[in-house]
């Protein structure tokens, strides 16, 4: 009878952490493309303003997947953590 218990409380504290992880959505304005990034391209990059939240104002760089265009408005999960710049391609010859 003690093990069912353990487990129960187990299943409780789990479902608590998802609670803290999802909260509410930021929206943002997209203002530039930056480029395609991803393994085949099908990742875009994309400079956007968040509109409201605790970062209102902030101009950031985010990745999408999917079709997006200058003007669209992105529902942010999370605001603090900004994608990394893709790196520029060298040319054919070249020594970097």
């Amino acid at each position: 009878m003690a093990k069912t218990q353990k487990t129960k409380e187990v299943k409780q504290q789990s479902s608590k952490k998802i609670e803290k992880i999802s909260g509410e959505a930021v929206p943002a304005v997209v203002e530039v493309i930056i480029g395609r990034t991803g393994f085949r391209g099908e990742i875009t990059q994309v400079k956007c303003l968040v509109k409201k939240g605790r970062d209102e104002g902030r101009s950031m760089r985010r990745n999408v997947k999917g079709p997006v265009r200058v003007g669209d408005v992105l529902m942010l999960r999370e605001t603090e953590i900004e994608a990394r710049r893709i790196k520029s391609k060298v040319n054919k010859g070249a020594y970097t």
